[in-house]
């Protein structure tokens, strides 16, 4: 009878320790994946808002690759890349006008905030967002852009 017991007692924190491990390993990629921006859903201020915008994310429990493709208001086509570590320290971003480093944070299972930084002066936080059933990304950009205008804007993006 001790065997039994002794044997489910080991069964079930085994059984405890794989449902941990599947929960963090969930929680550690939500972020990851192909996004693409839903102009309906999305508030630019001030605008125009970008024609389109595709984001694609990995994320894994040290850092957050970020690339982004579209076309801007104007035509222009557009290309941000970053790759940097939850750890506090700036990490070069390219294609981005008002900023030249970005500093990465988790802030939950869900959310990954972003500061990014001119010349070392901070210029823009951007907050994004995965819903509950992992379907929408919600990104918030405050701060200013390269001309020093008040920036607000809440892009939505929908799951590729």
């Amino acid at each position: 009878m001790k065997r039994i017991k002794k044997f489910a007692f080991w069964a079930t924190t085994l059984l405890l320790a794989a449902v941990i491990l599947n929960v963090a390993a969930h929680a550690a990629d939500v972020q990851s994946g192909t996004w693409k921006m839903n102009p309906a859903k999305s508030k630019y201020s001030p605008g125009p808002a970008p024609k389109e915008l595709t984001v694609k994310v990995e994320v894994d429990d040290k850092g957050v690759k970020v690339d982004v493709t579209g076309t801007g208001a104007d035509g222009t086509p557009t290309h941000v890349q970053y790759n940097a570590k939850f750890d506090g320290k700036d990490y070069p971003v390219t294609g981005l006008p008002y900023a030249d480093t970005v500093m990465v944070q988790k802030i939950d299972a869900n959310t990954i905030q972003s500061t990014l930084k001119k010349g070392g002066q901070v210029m823009m936080t951007v907050k994004s967002t995965v819903s509950p059933d992992g379907k929408t990304r919600t990104t918030t950009f405050t701060g200013k852009d390269a001309q020093g205008n008040a920036v607000n804007n809440v892009v939505v993006y929908d799951k590729q």
